[in-house]
């Protein structure tokens, strides 16, 4: 089935910079995803199975990925797997969510620490939708600060090697919180280097979640999931903009 896309309309919400991709293999689902985005003016390209998705999250750098669990060809976890793990996908640090008409307590755990954002449950309403664009659009700090970075690196060159640095350095730190159980300790010793890496390169979104994280570190009782979840958010969105 063909890509199609959803032109922007008139909305009180405005999120028109927001790229979405929505696979679902329903097509009263998709019908309602896609236009209940483009009601909120976030330009939709939607698709009815897991191979396509694929193909259109590698060739195409969307924002945020709305993935149904089970659809023909691949799921949402295989298909956020499979983009995690390719280097050359231009939405591999997309922002993703899956949705799903039945959800058991623990898949939805399973499928948060798989990397997806949030899990959205159908039928869902306007609202829910708007409220994930929100997290994207209304973000009250932005992913990189040029201004910042320019005035903690003294000029645009050394602000852009720095940058480059950066990459390198959360690209590395994502695999690891990937692949391994968290360790309080070290952990708290790489986000002190990382938040003066965020403050050289104007990192502003993972700057303040490195602090948040490291506040909760700081209490051996405290669970740090949340917290964690709000730094891989804000982690992958500093991804997707150095990569921009």
């Amino acid at each position: 089935m063909a890509a199609t896309v959803t032109p922007p309309s008139s909305f009180p919400f405005h999120a028109t910079s927001v790229d979405v991709l929505v696979a679902d293999d329903d097509p009263a689902s998709r019908r309602f995803l896609a236009d209940g985005m483009g009601r909120l003016d976030a330009r939709v390209v939607t698709c009815a199975d897991g191979i396509e998705a694929l193909a259109l999250a590698r060739d195409r750098a969307f924002d945020l990925l709305l993935l149904d669990c089970r659809m023909p060809g691949a799921g949402a976890l295989q298909i956020l797997s499979t983009l995690r793990s390719d280097a050359r996908a231009r939405s591999r640090h997309a922002i993703a969510v899956a949705s799903s008409a039945e959800m058991a307590p623990s898949e939805r755990s399973a499928l948060l620490m798989a990397g997806f954002a949030e899990v959205l449950v159908k039928p869902c309403k306007l609202v829910d939708l708007q409220r994930l664009l929100g997290s994207l659009a209304n973000h009250p700090t932005p992913p990189l600060d040029d201004q910042a970075g320019l005035l903690a690196s003294g000029d645009p060159v050394t602000m852009q090697a720095l940058r480059g640095l950066l990459r390198g350095e959360l690209e590395r730190l994502k695999d690891e919180l990937a692949n391994m159980d968290v360790d309080r300790i070290a952990l708290a010793e790489r986000l002190h280097r990382l938040r003066s890496s965020c403050g050289f390169c104007g990192a502003a979104m993972l700057s303040t979640e490195t602090v948040a994280l490291q506040e909760a570190l700081a209490h051996a009782s405290m669970d740090i999931a949340p917290n964690l979840q709000r730094f891989n958010r804000a982690l992958d969105a500093t991804l997707l903009a150095l990569d921009a």
